[in-house]
């Protein structure tokens, strides 16, 4: 009985084995397969020290290249199970867990895209920050449960990026930037009186799409707040600018690939995404009047201010 098992398990054992020289050929196919994804969800969760070229995201591939390749050589006589399983499991995620085959081919895209265009960071963590002016006027102002407001944000998620498809997760964001397109596409620049600051109301600023950039800035975070973004605005000398959450580094990647590759590539070819990273981590993005494109250059650096709208 004992030497008839054995036969049946050296007959089983060959057939899930595979000649040479197909075996190195399937092993170094899959050795890709699996350190694709494993240095995606790496790359999302180790810190990124910002070496010169990435080098240290090279650095980390090559060394997982190589420990993957000595792991599939060990399991070589196992090879065609190992495909299997591979399989599977990714076949389990894209069905029914939460990271499949097309999770992977958007992670692979957002981060070569982002390595190939970097954002560039302003990583201005200011701990003492002035009194925002005007605060309760512009707080009042930005009239974000108005109907008129609410109405004319879902207009404008109608009108942009309504077909897209996939990327749930950023579903709010990318309405967001349909809101930025709309405002940014209509804004006309108008100067306040000369007796001194004119604090315009959300719904003011509907009827003309006129004023400076207070005005701007109040009607933007009422509209990003009206459909579940969150906004702040940014003061500077002499300027007020919005900008909306974005979220953590892995999520600015993504966002990165969106706004250059997707939703706007004409506005944003060539040039950088801008931002600021609070002192928890979290990036906000550039929503200014001056920009084509969310992420578009700071008119103005020097932060001397900072409302959140939570």
């Amino acid at each position: 009985m004992i030497k008839i098992n054995n036969i049946n398990f050296q007959e089983i054992k060959q057939k899930l084995q595979v000649k040479k020289p197909w075996d190195d050929v399937i092993i170094f196919v899959l050795n890709i397969l699996i350190a694709i994804p494993l240095f995606i969800i790496l790359h999302q969760n180790l810190i990124n020290p910002n070496w010169f070229l990435n080098i240290d995201r090279v650095i980390l591939f090559i060394v997982m290249i190589v420990v993957i390749q000595i792991i599939l050589r060990l399991l070589r006589k196992f090879i065609i199970p190992c495909i299997i399983v591979y399989l599977l499991v990714l076949g389990y995620g894209s069905t029914i867990g939460n990271y499949g085959f097309n999770n992977v081919y958007d992670d692979y895209n957002s981060m070569m895209y982002s390595m190939s265009y970097n954002p560039y960071p302003q990583d201005i963590i200011i701990a003492k920050l002035l009194p925002f002016p005007n605060k309760s006027k512009i707080i009042n102002a930005i009239e974000y449960q108005n109907p008129k407001v609410r109405n004319f944000a879902v207009m404008a998620t109608s009108k942009y990026f309504k077909d897209l498809k996939g990327y749930s997760e950023y579903r709010t964001i990318i309405q967001c930037f349909a809101v930025f397109k709309e405002i940014n596409g209509r804004w006309n620049y108008v100067s306040d009186p000369k007796a001194g600051d004119y604090i315009a109301t959300a719904t003011e600023s509907l009827l003309y799409f006129s004023g400076d950039c207070d005005d701007h800035s109040i009607l933007m975070a009422a509209c990003v707040r009206a459909i579940g973004g969150t906004p702040r605005l940014i003061h500077t000398k002499g300027h007020i600018y919005p900008e909306i959450l974005i979220g953590s580094h892995a999520d600015l990647e993504k966002v990165n690939f969106l706004i250059k590759n997707i939703l706007f590539p004409n506005e944003s070819r060539d040039k950088k995404l801008f931002y600021h990273v609070d002192e928890r981590g979290q990036i906000w993005m550039n929503l200014d009047y001056t920009a084509r494109y969310p992420g578009g250059p700071f008119l103005s650096e020097e932060i001397l201010g900072a409302l959140t709208l939570d």
